[in-house]
């Protein structure tokens, strides 16, 4: 089953193919979601990769996690999946 991981602490520069190019050493990259700002297409220093499976998640945490790339520590994390807040407006 696929895994969504967060990596935060990027430079604010990077290209999705650095990122692939990284991920890709320790496990099968799906997809990858850098944020950008709306305005300026500038990186926000964070984004989320979607893995093929939970062991390759498991080992980009593993060996990423706190890893120096491009002169900052990454941070590796699972993604947190949002829960919808329930409204009830009549």
């Amino acid at each position: 089953m696929k895994s969504n991981i967060y990596v935060g602490n990027l430079s604010y520069n990077i290209e999705d193919s650095e990122l692939k190019t990284l991920f890709s050493n320790v496990g099968e990259v799906v997809s990858i979601n850098l944020i950008r700002d709306r305005d300026s297409g500038r990186g926000r220093g964070f984004g989320f990769i979607e893995m093929e499976n939970g062991e390759d998640a498991k080992k980009a945490i593993t060996e990423l996690h706190d890893q120096e790339f491009m002169g900052r520590p990454l941070i590796v994390n699972l993604a947190k999946t949002r829960v919808k807040e329930r409204t009830n407006r009549y």
